[in-house]
């Protein structure tokens, strides 16, 4: 039996890579964490739910940033901004895109899975 198992992003179990940006996901103690790095002008309508047609991300996020800053844009029109420290959810029905001219970088606790499935 196995008492510790040690996993870095560094080597993840799985890479999803788009335009601007990845999200690197590693399995661990029966979760998938995620990690996304957006460069600017990445957007989440243009860079990954074009290719499916989507205009708003279906996946329900819990996660927290680590650099950098990124909005929540809702479907009834409130944007949120996101920066280094926030924990935060996101519900169903959002858009995404990074702010200012540094990479954004967050880990995902809930929904990494689902979200890597996307792509």
């Amino acid at each position: 039996m196995l008492d510790v198992i040690l996993k870095r992003f560094e080597q993840p179990d799985e890479i999803g890579n788009f335009p601007k940006g990845k999200f690197e996901l590693i399995q661990i103690g029966g979760m998938t964490i995620g990690r996304a790095t957006y460069e600017p002008g990445w957007k989440w309508s243009t860079d990954v739910g074009a290719a499916t047609g989507a205009k708003m991300c279906s996946v329900e996020h819990v996660g927290m940033v680590v650099s950098g800053k990124a909005t929540a844009a809702m479907e009834d029109g409130r944007v949120i901004e996101m920066k280094a420290g926030d924990v935060f959810y996101t519900a169903p029905g959002h858009d995404s895109w990074v702010v200012g001219n540094e990479p954004y970088v967050s880990l995902h606790f809930l929904g990494a899975e689902k979200y890597a499935a996307k792509k």
